[in-house]
């Protein structure tokens, strides 16, 4: 297949442009590098089937290649960087999304959009399910992101509605995995990067939130398999094993042989104190469930982490 990816040279979008050139297929990589980084596709750059186009997504985008699908994982997703960057990530969900959903539309190919658990803001149901609409502050500091994933939706299921388009939307619960940003403000990679370092693990609130962290092989993977059957309605990937941030912290702590301590700063507004994905119809629609456990994804992490800090790319 000829597949674009939007944001191909992040963390996700990387190791899917590696999953499709290993299957054989032509992947055409669009990334702006703002969070991106052309270490992550390095071992890519040589391929024939592989094409880097410098470019941001926001604005138009024209190719002459013929297409089978479109992946719109280009975002501005850590809380450090789109708080940092609201506009931006503002017109990447939305005009991106808007530019994407065009190209697919010209091509004739189907299109996905990475979405988020974020839609469902601090949710007022638990776990998550796709047919709950979400408890999202408009105005908040969050809503940047928040809001352009929920219209990133609209915007696609309108393209359903009135072009027929071909569409998938995955809605990404929190993702871990090699070439995560150490800088990127994500709990995981702050907690392994401070406890390699030997600094205090910071914690906002008292860290009896609750995340669910999922294996990025196991994302990966459930995304090829979404973009097997055809099921146009928002579907969750996540792993439902639920852990409070404080309990993550100590297991870091023990996997690292860290004698780092925890620190507890002021919880950020709007930040959601339970996240936990209902992944009942992907197991009976794709016959997908995690299977990488945390204690092992993060070993894998860390040992990352720890290369990249040995070779001084961590400063």
């Amino acid at each position: 297949m000829n597949i674009l990816i939007t944001g191909g040279a992040g963390f996700i979008g990387s190791h899917l442009c590696k999953r499709f050139v290993q299957r054989n297929d032509y992947v055409i990589c669009v990334d702006n590098f703002i969070t991106g980084s052309k270490e992550n596709i390095k071992e890519l750059l040589g391929s024939p089937r592989f094409i880097l186009v410098d470019h941001d997504i926001s604005t138009p985008l024209y190719r002459e290649e013929d297409l089978d699908w479109v992946l719109h994982f280009a975002s501005i997703a850590s809380p450090k960087h789109y708080l940092e960057l609201p506009i931006k990530t503002l017109k990447s969900g939305l005009l991106g999304t808007h530019n994407c959903l065009g190209i697919a539309k010209e091509k004739g190919a189907k299109f996905l959009l990475a979405s988020t658990s974020e839609v469902y803001g601090d949710p007022g149901i638990h776990p998550q399910c796709e047919e709950y609409n979400g408890n999202v502050s408009i105005t908040g500091p969050r809503s940047c992101y928040d809001e352009s994933k929920r219209g990133a939706e609209a915007l696609t299921y309108a393209y359903l509605r009135q072009h027929n388009l071909g569409v998938r939307v995955v809605r990404i619960f929190n993702t871990y995995g090699p070439l995560m940003q150490a800088d990127d403000g994500r709990v995981v990679s702050n907690f392994i990067v401070q406890a390699l370092k030997g600094h205090d693990l910071t914690i906002y609130g008292d860290g009896e939130q609750t995340r669910s962290f999922c294996y990025i092989d196991d994302l990966t993977r459930g995304i090829l398999k979404i973009i097997q059957i055809d099921y146009a309605l928002p579907l969750n990937l996540g792993n439902p094993c639920e852990f409070k941030i404080i309990d993550l912290a100590q297991i870091i702590l023990k996997l690292t042989k860290s004698k780092s301590k925890l620190k507890f700063l002021p919880l950020p507004e709007d930040d959601p104190k339970k996240r936990c994905p209902d992944i009942g119809k992907v197991k009976t629609l794709l016959g997908w469930q995690p299977e990488v456990g945390l204690e092992d994804g993060l070993a894998k992490t860390i040992e990352y982490f720890r290369a990249r800090l040995k070779k001084g790319y961590i400063d």
